[in-house]
């Protein structure tokens, strides 16, 4: 759903392209590593619930996304879905901002109300797509989930995005600084040895 906004030209996408986008490292909670075998697995049963199409004609099988018929959203919550999948949980606010390069959404009212519409779907039509989890502590907004997935606990309080990469990006940090602290160590090493202040 994303490349086929964000790349057009690349799109619809060969296997060997879904690999690279489904195992993209930017933009995306939770992070994955799949394999082909995994992503030919999804692909097979996005097919049988009608949600991604095959397309012949080049050297190589391409895949569509039919997501937006399939589950009978209009492209503003298809969108925001979109972009619930790829990114996790976030307010209105971070869903205008991010979905700029998806749909211009023209204030948070609208894509407040595409939320509200599709958190009170009614049971006929599949039931609720997103629910709008407690507010996190020090935060002004509450922010929202889809429910593509199953049910999620609604008591919980969000992370705020990006907050499941911390204890990753402290490490590295860390890691970096015990490089810093050996270069540093060796530089001063050698200029002791040649004579060097």
């Amino acid at each position: 759903m994303e490349k086929a906004r964000t790349v057009p030209d690349s799109y619809p996408m060969s296997l060997v392209a879904l690999l690279s986008g489904c195992n993209q490292k930017t933009s995306r909670d939770p992070i994955m590593t799949l394999s082909e075998a995994e992503i030919a697995e999804a692909l097979g049963t996005l097919k049988d619930l009608a949600l991604v199409r095959e397309s012949s004609g080049s050297r190589v099988t391409r895949f569509e996304h039919n997501f937006q018929r399939g589950i009978g959203v209009p492209e503003q919550s298809a969108v925001i879905l979109g972009l619930l999948m790829l990114r996790g949980p976030q307010t209105a606010g971070e869903l205008r901002l991010n979905t700029e390069r998806w749909y211009k959404f023209a204030d948070i009212s609208s894509v407040e109300g595409f939320l509200d519409e599709m958190l009170e779907r009614s049971e006929e039509k599949g039931g609720p797509l997103v629910v709008k989890l407690a507010r996190a502590p020090g935060e002004r907004e509450q922010r929202w989930a889809h429910l593509l997935c199953g049910p999620v606990d609604i008591n919980a309080p969000a992370a705020p995005a990006g907050s499941g990469n911390t204890s990753r990006l402290e490490a590295r940090i860390e890691t970096l600084e015990e490089e810093v602290a050996q270069l540093r160590a060796t530089v001063q090493k050698l200029c002791a040895e040649l004579g060097i202040g």
